[in-house]
C-alpha cells in the first residue's frame, strides 16, 4: 500500500515537472511565469480602475475592492482553464500503461492551486506595500472563500478536462464563456445595486456568489444574494460530475488517445 501510494506521488510529481518544462518557455522558470501570469491580468486591471478616481461602493480603497472580486475569479477560471490545458498536451503520456487521466487532472490541478497560492500572497504583499490594508475583517470567512473557488476551479476542471478530449472545439467554447462569467460575476459592479429582477438571475451564478463571499468576508452587510450552501452544492456537484464523466467515458477517452 505504501508503495503503491508512493509511486502515485512520483508519477504525480513527474506529470508536474513536465508542465512546468512545457508550459512556458521551455524551461523550469515557467512556474514563475503562471504565477506572475494572473497577477498581471490583476494588476493592470486594478491599475485602469484606480486611475479612474471613483470612490469604492464598499471600504476605503478601490484596489482592495477589484482585488476582492478579481482574485477569486481568476483562481477559479485559471485552475479550470490550466486543468484543461495541460490535459490536451498531456494526452500523449496516456499511451503509458501507469499514466490515467485523473493522473493528469491531479497532475495540473495541484499546479495551479500552488500557482494561486503563490499569486494570492504576492498580490496581498504587493497592495500591502502601497498601503493598502488588505486584512479581511472575517479571516476564516475569507478562507472559505478562496477554499470554495479552488474547488469550483477542481470541479469545471475536471469537466473541461474530459470535454476537451472529446472534442477541442471546448476549448474555445470555455474561452468564450470566461469572458460571459467576466461580466456576471460581480467583479465590476455590486449585486445589491442593480434591479431585484436581474440580481436574481445572476445569482444562480456560482462564481458570483464566490465574490460576494470574498467580499463579505472584507466589508460589513454585503452580499444579500450570498447563499453559501447553495455555492457549495455547486462546487461539489461540479466535481462529482467530473468524475462520473470520466468513469462513463474513460474508455472512449483512451481509444481516442
Amino acid at each position: 500500500m505504501i508503495q503503491s501510494v508512493i509511486v502515485q506521488c512520483r508519477v504525480l510529481a513527474a506529470i508536474m515537472l513536465r508542465n512546468i518544462r512545457t508550459r512556458f518557455f521551455g524551461h523550469g522558470l515557467g512556474f514563475l511565469v503562471s504565477i506572475a501570469w494572473p497577477f498581471c491580468h490583476i494588476g493592470v486591471l486594478l491599475l485602469i480602475f484606480t486611475w479612474t478616481d471613483r470612490a469604492p461602493p464598499y471600504g476605503e480603497s478601490m484596489a482592495l475592492f477589484f482585488a476582492t472580486g478579481l482574485a477569486p475569479f481568476m483562481v477559479i477560471t485559471y485552475l479550470a482553464r490550466w486543468s484543461m490545458i495541460s490535459m490536451i498536451t498531456n494526452r500523449p503520456l496516456l499511451a503509458l500503461p501507469r499514466i490515467k487521466i485523473l493522473d493528469l487532472v491531479l497532475a495540473g490541478t495541484i499546479l495551479e492551486v500552488l500557482a494561486s497560492c503563490c499569486m494570492i500572497i504576492v498580490l496581498v504583499v504587493v497592495l500591502a506595500g502601497f498601503g493598502i490594508d488588505t486584512s479581511p475583517r472575517d479571516p476564516i470567512d475569507a478562507a472559505y472563500a478562496f477554499g470554495a473557488a479552488l474547488l469550483l476551479g477542481f470541479g469545471l476542471g475536471i469537466i473541461n478536462s474530459i470535454l476537451a478530449l472529446i472534442t477541442y472545439t471546448w476549448v474555445t467554447v470555455y474561452l468564450l464563456a470566461t469572458i460571459v462569467l467576466y461580466i456576471t460575476s460581480g467583479i465590476l459592479f455590486v449585486a445589491d445595486a442593480l434591479p431585484e429582477s436581474l440580481r436574481y438571475w445572476l445569482s444562480f451564478n456560482p462564481t458570483l456568489q464566490i465574490v460576494e463571499w470574498m467580499r463579505s468576508a472584507y466589508y460589513y452587510n454585503y452580499g444579500s444574494t450570498l447563499d453559501r450552501v447553495y455555492t457549495l452544492a455547486w462546487c461539489l456537484g461540479t466535481i462529482l460530475l467530473g468524475l462520473l464523466m470520466e468513469r462513463l467515458l474513460r474508455g472512449r477517452l483512451l481509444q481516442g488517445r
